[in-house]
């Protein structure tokens, strides 16, 4: 088990992601387990990035045929610090070349899960997608979750917007 700084390694070498660089950035470290000795820890692509890019962990290739939906394992587990939440969204690039995305998404992964990250993606297109062992298939992002007390009542003080909601501000 090691952790996003440590985990690293010659997947990033020469980026610029470096523990030194990234602490001075305040980069906090967050463990993370491969499952699979040849499972691939996520990196992030560039220094500033948000998101950690996580990884297909699979078998054979899977082709994935429009307007369907399939669960992508990725053979690591993360330690998500208590008071924080993993966000696991689409990636850009493959929303914008081949429509695919996150059935979920933002799918939530809890502090207190410790089980393999899986990736419900979901192909918009009607065109036959094939994912790889090693694409990159989603993005984790690590933010701060706040916990609020539920508080039930009457009613709610008012505002200018009020009930307005889809569609209430023009086209």
């Amino acid at each position: 088990m090691g952790s996003i700084l440590e985990g690293a390694g010659k997947a990033t070498a020469g980026r610029g992601l470096a523990a030194g660089h990234l602490k001075a950035m305040g980069a906090r470290q967050i463990s993370f387990a491969r499952l699979h000795p040849d499972a691939i820890i996520p990196v992030r692509a560039h220094p500033t990035d948000a998101g950690l890019d996580l990884s297909a962990y699979i078998d054979e290739d899977i082709h994935l045929p429009g307007s369907n939906f399939v669960k992508i394992p990725t053979g690591v587990a993360v330690a998500i610090p208590e008071g924080y939440v993993g966000l696991i969204c689409p990636r850009s690039g493959l929303a914008a070349k081949h429509g695919i995305t996150i059935t979920n998404a933002p799918g939530i992964i809890d502090s207190g899960y410790r089980g393999e990250l899986i990736v419900v993606l979901q192909n918009t297109n009607n065109k036959i997608f094939t994912i790889h062992k090693g694409d990159r298939i989603a993005q984790l992002v690590i933010t701060p979750a706040l916990h609020v007390d539920v508080v039930e009542v009457p009613e709610f003080s008012s505002t200018d917007r009020g009930e307005d909601g889809f569609g209430s501000t023009g086209k």
